[in-house]
């Protein structure tokens, strides 16, 4: 099998002709280099650039200003008064400062932009599956409902309106959905045959249970259904404690998650979650990028790669990192270890 085969045959919860093993991105590893080719040619690794989604639209009006040390206004132009981010870089990172709304009364403001459906970048895409081949799995990304009261109002902001006005939540999330079904049902029949879904931890991690049925299964089961319309793979991301939102989350409807990080980072049991998935979704990750692969041995690693294949299983798992995309040469060899592993398991010859 080819690595992108491979990864398709395990998110249609098949048994592959081994387990696959790699990284979610490229991380910190140039593509073009000696290493970069052999590192994508030796793993089974995903690329995901973004589908081209926009919450606002092709026809928003959004100026952009400098405003020095290091931050920058972003304004959105509406009918009902301009909405405004700032947003400031470091030389270690950067943040969004100012976010447009703060109360439930904005939302007005923001759904009065007009708004003009854009196109999915299937050219972007069609060029990246040219450009790898069948040496990893282009997974273009998009966003959730949820994602759009996540980006415009700041976190403290976003649980308050949860908390002291869930009808306007709802309401808001109805119209991102709308606009998502709409782009997703476009992006998969030109082609785009897996998509990652994100924004699920701003519910599990941020909100808690009582807002997994209003804010994710009633609209995450209906954009896995869009996907789903033209045989396309729904993909789901969602960091943070999982096990006690697995039976949600694998009742929406998707074919992967991940990362489902292990202990201490996460609470993920790999047995006990696959029996909770039983089938219906593979299971992705479990191991951390930045704490395990950047920094234990060679020796540590084939460790914890063969007890994560002993406990998954050949079928529906595909054994990678935390999804951080910032691993440098280092995580990738260790990524590159555990396709060692996999293949001795694939062989009968696992220690």
């Amino acid at each position: 099998m080819t690595s992108r085969e491979r990864l398709l045959c395990a998110m249609r919860c098949g048994t592959p002709d081994r387990v696959p093993a790699g990284s979610f991105t490229l991380g910190c590893i140039d593509p073009s280099s000696d290493f970069g080719r052999q590192f994508i040619a030796r793993t089974d690794s995903i690329h995901s650039p973004g589908a081209g989604f926009s919450f606002f639209g092709a026809s928003a009006e959004m100026a952009h200003e400098d405003e020095g040390n290091g931050v920058t206004r972003v304004t959105l132009r509406g009918p009902k008064g301009d909405l405004v981010w700032r947003h400031r870089r470091t030389d270690i990172t950067s943040a969004c400062i100012e976010f447009p709304c703060k109360t439930a009364g904005d939302i007005d403001r923001l759904l009065a932009v007009p708004f003009e459906p854009n196109d999915p970048t299937i050219e972007g895409y069609r060029s990246e599956c040219e450009r790898f081949g069948d040496d990893l799995l282009v997974m273009p990304g998009i966003p959730n409902a949820v994602c759009l009261a996540a980006d415009t109002f700041a976190p403290e902001d976003f649980c308050l309106l949860w908390a002291m006005d869930p009808v306007a939540m709802g309401e808001l999330l109805a119209v991102a959905n709308e606009r998502l079904v709409e782009f997703t049902r476009r992006a998969v029949g030109a082609g785009m045959e897996c998509l990652r879904i994100i924004g699920g931890e701003y519910v599990t991690v941020q909100l808690g249970p009582r807002a997994v049925e209003p804010l994710l299964s009633r609209f995450d089961t209906v954009l896995c259904d869009a996907i789903h319309e033209h045989g396309g793979l729904a993909y789901y991301h969602c960091h943070g404690p999982i096990m006690d939102f697995l039976a949600d989350l694998r009742d929406l409807g998707i074919d992967a998650l991940d990362p489902l990080e292990a202990p201490p980072w996460g609470d993920c049991d790999l047995a006990k979650a696959k029996e909770i998935l039983a089938g219906r979704t593979c299971i992705v990750g479990n191991l951390d990028d930045m704490e395990v692969l950047e920094k234990y041995t060679e020796e540590e690693i084939r460790g914890i790669g063969r007890e994560r294949i002993r406990q998954a299983g050949p079928d529906g798992f595909i054994l990678g990192g935390t999804a951080s995309g910032t691993f440098t040469e280092r995580g990738a060899r260790g990524f590159m270890t555990l396709v060692e592993v996999s293949e001795e398991y694939a062989r009968g010859t696992a220690g």
